[in-house]
């Protein structure tokens, strides 16, 4: 099988568009081209967008550019004529949109200081830009509605959803149900004008409402994955942003954001529409998204203007928002991004490839299957002599051999094995948005079930990320704060001048700020460990309003995972000018002149062996030659401060899960190594024999040396975001391996993408992070990473069995219709009971056995490798076991059904198909039963905790029942005693006795070899002995 499906082979993540175009000229036999292909990425309408992309980008190069150069040389005399609109003015504002959006769109410096500059403009939307927009008075005139009408919504144009009857409409494309309606209106005409009214209709009308039946099911079966889906996007799309309204600061959604917000943004943010800076230090705007130009631009005073979808790169500010929605250049752009839709899984490809190989063959038997009844047919007319002979009854025998033809096709082509990937990937989505993990990209929940490493953060995935000081180094003693009485002991045994400046160290340096609510309660925003820090200068009992009134911040150079520091310089208000530096204890150490470092090295490394994140505080008083540069070095060290950050609970058990489970654990931390390996301890994820190395020794090694090593690598300390990408790489491309990474800060997005799975952090992970990964963690806990690849694993799992119980219906049906047709001239199944068929294997069938649950067991076995066969040996001795018993039980029936079940009367024949079809019928139930487990026997375990399979199973025997005692009129079939229902039961329940029969038959391994020699899994346990066998 698995040569045979070489053309379809695709990469989990940015597979090449050559092997999408190969996979998708190697499908043949399509029924419904517009449902198989509904979750598969257009590539002409993607090739499309991204020409309209280029477009686009080019025309806003060109203002950026072309039009900036222009304007230097431009003696605008005074402003444009333009004459503002009545509903503008009685709104209370003082400038049109189009104008203010070609302002900003423009970079147009001159217009903008014609209008007053930012604050011209500000008065122009009736904002304050210290208070922001008012909301408190819904009747003003510059409420949040009024700015709505005037200047739109930060809203962009979207596809309308698709209705219900879009996918009733998408049903009826079946090419073999098109057939069998075609079929059934002739059958109708020509019944009724043999056999009369209304007897005629019968057969025609039972195929048109197997049909509908079948239509039905499977457009409800797909609208509800499409809302599953729209779920998911809308929840893909909720960013919140900090703006100051009512002169508070508050989080709302971007959508939320009306001209005349004053936002507030920061490293790692995406700019939320067009806008104006006001205030901020060191603004570096990555424009590449808009313009294709990856030279970051610095944003001031001098160059205000910010665009939608651009990036900041580096440091924070404020804007004013100016253009929003679709007058923005990105609101153009997101018209563009969704076209062609998202790339398909490995898993949706290779079962297209199953199903177009499973297709041929379907093709090839119905073909046969026509040609040997119509050749029968021919032969036995000829043989009587009445060849010359035509009536319309020998026309009706035709259409009802070439509607069983079109009927074995139906049930040859699996249509439903690729679509039962997206149903199970649909389903386990919604499952993980619930259990706090947002799935971005449908093959990420896939890829993740073959994970065999994670690299993961410490701080806020392995750790809880509430912080606080614990511990504090000052004036040469160490001190604990444990409490309000420590803090009261530390200022009463601390100068007052040493005090000042650790308060001045704490509050001015800082990213964090400390704001009020609605409620008037005072709350700190800002990460965890600025958060920790600035919570302690207030219990010491600082003043954040006040010391930022009385000093004059010149310059900032905010924190970053590359320089590991935050400086900030000041003007203080007795003159002269300040610089203060935190960050990392080695990086602030070496800029410190004034210490003994040996003695300093070990009160860091006595902090960091108690699992302490340490930081260091230092000042310098700067002289008027600096050029107001923030200095790098002459630093005097003011204190070294502990911050305990407990383990999150469960994650020590999570990681002895994932061991177990074949997965290796590694943390990659920007902090001290004896930190790191303190908490790395506590989690177990550094045990005996394991390595703990630092990014600077790690970047140091040659290749060889890194290969060498990496096996052993539990943790890596004070890395860079490069050291991450790096050891991904490798990990990937030297040892073969599923490399799953977290991340959250902005220069964490290459090792991200890297990745075969990248998770972004929800809470303390940047907007670039988010939109870089293919998970987002929305509670940053590494127990919800571990519910992903539990999931993964379940998907895959349940595809497999899906795939079995498909499978053997397939070669069943096939089989024994054709051996039928060829030998007796008749098919036992008639095309309605197929299509009934049809229905239970494929449609009820996937919702059955594609959306269990995981099982716990799941994480005892090792991670299926990369290269394995889908379709196992376990599966294959499956199919083959349950297919043979089954043909023989229906065989024999078929032949010799009659003389062993002593059926005599006219009624013998149609008494005798009813009992094949209700044999194999239940066959099929229960072998949807023994389907659930591959390997182990006792197939009823969590059974009844999967409502969704109970379901499927009592509506499929209920149904049953209904076809045929009620509906044997169009369905051909005969109410039966209850001597032979418990007969047809009994038959279909053997397949569970000798199911666990077959399952003790021993099959080889699907193990290929990895780089380094060892075997890979192929995601099943060999079959436990003794009590386990069960």
């Amino acid at each position: 099988m698995e040569r045979l499906l070489k053309d379809f082979d695709v990469e989990p993540k940015n597979p090449s568009e050559e092997a999408q175009k190969r996979w998708r000229s190697a499908v043949a036999i399509v029924k419904n081209r517009r449902r198989r292909f509904r979750m598969v990425a257009d590539l002409a309408k993607r090739s499309e967008a991204e020409r309209k992309r280029r477009v686009i980008q080019e025309k806003i190069r060109v203002a950026l550019y072309v039009q900036k150069a222009a304007l230097q040389f431009i003696d605008a005399g005074g402003l444009p004529e333009y004459k503002l609109s009545d509903e503008i003015r009685e709104a209370g504002f003082g400038i049109d949109p189009e104008e203010l959006a070609s302002i900003v769109r423009g970079h147009d410096i001159k217009r903008l200081k014609l209008h007053g500059g930012v604050q011209g403009i500000a008065s122009k939307v009736s904002v304050h830009l210290d208070e922001g927009i008012c909301t408190e008075d819904p009747s003003s005139k510059s409420s949040v509605s009024i700015r709505q009408r005037i200047y739109g919504f930060n809203r962009f144009t979207e596809k309308p959803a698709r209705s219900f009857l879009t996918f009733v409409w998408e049903a009826l494309h079946d090419l073999t149900l098109i057939i069998l309606m075609v079929c059934a209106v002739v059958s109708i005409g020509v019944g009724i004008g043999t056999e009369g009214w209304p007897k005629g209709m019968y057969d025609g009308l039972g195929i048109l409402l197997s049909i509908f039946l079948v239509v039905m099911v499977t457009a409800i079966s797909d609208y509800k994955q499409s809302l599953q889906f729209r779920d998911l996007d809308q929840e893909k799309k909720k960013v919140f942003v900090q703006v100051t309204r009512d002169g508070k600061r508050e989080k709302v959604s971007i959508y939320d954001l009306v001209v005349g917000d004053v936002v507030h943004i920061f490293t790692g943010d995406l700019v939320p529409a067009d806008g104006l800076f006001i205030m901020g230090y060191s603004l570096v705007i990555n424009e590449s998204s808009l313009s294709g130009e990856s030279e970051p631009v610095n944003v001031y005073g001098e160059k205000p203007f910010l665009l939608s979808g651009t990036k900041v790169q580096d440091g924070s500010g404020k804007m004013l928002v100016t253009t929003v929605g679709m007058r923005t250049e990105w609101g153009k752009l997101m018209e563009t991004l969704g076209e062609g839709g998202d790339n398909e899984t490995p898993l949706q490809v290779k079962l297209n490839g199953v199903a177009t190989v499973i297709g041929k063959i379907g093709l090839g038997f119905a073909v046969l299957t026509f040609l040997v009844l119509t050749v029968r047919f021919l032969v036995e007319k000829a043989l009587k002599d009445e060849f010359t002979s035509w009536s319309s009854a020998d026309a009706l025998t035709l259409v009802d051999y070439f509607a069983i033809a079109v009927t074995i096709l139906v049930v040859a082509v699996p249509e439903g094995l690729p679509l039962a990937v997206t149903l199970s990937l649909a389903f386990a989505m919604k499952k993980l948005m619930n259990d706090w993990a947002l799935v971005r990209r449908l093959s990420a929940c896939e890829t993740m079930g073959s994970a065999s490493c994670i690299c993961t953060d410490k701080t806020g995935t392995l750790t809880t990320n509430h912080m606080v000081v614990n511990k504090l180094w000052l004036t040469g003693k160490a001190t604990h704060m444990k409490g309000a009485e420590d803090k009261d002991i530390l200022k009463s045994e601390t100068r007052e001048e040493v005090l000042a400046i650790l308060l001045q160290a704490i509050l001015l340096n800082t990213s964090s700020e400390v704001v009020k609510d609605k409620d008037g309660k005072q709350s700190i925003l800002g990460t965890p460990t600025e958060s920790a820090l600035l919570e302690f200068g207030l219990l010491l009992g600082g003043d954040f309003a006040a010391h930022h009134r009385e000093n004059k911040t010149l310059k900032v150079e905010p924190f970053s995972s590359v320089r590991k520091k935050m400086s900030v310089l000041v003007a203080r208000p007795e003159g002269g000018v300040r610089a203060f530096c935190k960050g990392a204890s080695e990086i602030v150490l070496g800029m410190c002149d004034k210490i003994q470092v040996k003695n300093m090295t070990n009160v860091i490394n006595g902090f960091a062996s108690e699992a302490l994140r340490t930081l260091c505080l230092a000042f310098q008083d700067v002289d008027d030659n600096s050029n107001g540069n923030i200095p790098e070095g002459g630093y005097t060290l003011i204190t070294i401060i502990g911050i305990k950050d407990p383990v999150r609970p469960g994650v020590k058990e999570a990681v002895k899960t994932c061991l177990a489970a074949g997965i290796t654990v590694r943390m990659v931390t920007g902090d001290n190594i004896h930190t790191a390996k303190a908490i790395a301890k506590e989690c177990g994820i550094l045990t005996e024999g394991g390595i703990a190395i630092e990014g600077p020794d790690f970047r140091s090694k040659s290749l060889e040396q890194k290969e060498e090593i990496i096996p052993k690598i539990q943790v890596m300390a004070r890395s860079m975001p490069l050291d991450k990408h790096t050891l991904v790489a490798i990990l990937r491309k030297q040892f073969d391996e599923v490399v799953a990474v977290t991340g959250d800060g902005t220069n964490d997005a290459p090792a991200l993408h890297e990745a075969d799975i990248g998770f972004a952090m929800g809470i303390a992970g940047t907007e670039v992070a988010k939109e870089s990964a293919d998970v987002i963690i929305m509670n940053d806990n590494f127990t919800t990473i571990l519910n992903v690849a539990k999931w993964g694993r379940a998907v895959y799992i349940n595809i497999q069995k899906f795939v079995q119980f498909q499978l053997t219906v397939n070669v069943v049906a096939l089989v024994i219709n054709f051996v039928s047709a060829c030998i007796s001239g008749s098919a036992p199944l008639t095309a309605v009971q197929l299509l009934w068929v049809n229905m239970i294997m494929d449609t009820l069938g996937a919702l059955a056995l594609a959306t269990e649950p995981p099982k716990d067991e799941l994480m005892k076995r090792r991670p299926v490798g990369k290269g394995t066969s889908f379709i196992t040996k376990a599966m294959w001795r499956n199919i083959i076991g349950q297919s043979i018993y089954q043909l023989a039980v229906l065989g024999v029936l078929n032949f010799d059904g009659k003389s062993l079940l002593r059926l005599h009367g006219s009624d013998a024949t149609e008494v005798l198909d009813t009992v094949i079809f209700n044999t194999f019928v239940f066959c099929q139930v229960f072998n949807e039963i023994n389907s659930r487990d591959i390997e182990k026997i006792n197939v009823f375990r969590g059974m009844f905790s999967s409502w969704i399979f109970l379901l499927i199973i009592v509506s499929t025997v209920a149904f049953q029942a209904i076809i045929v005692e009620f509906l044997g009129t169009f369905a051909s079939t005969v109410p039966l005693s209850w001597q032979l229902w418990a007969l047809c039961i009994l038959l279909g329940s053997v397949s569970l006795p000798l199911g666990a029969l077959i399952k003790c038959i021993p099959v080889g391994r699907d193990a290929p070899k990895h780089r380094d020699g060892h075997e890979h899994h192929d995601g099943y346990e060999p079959l436990p002995s003794g009590p386990e066998l069960a």
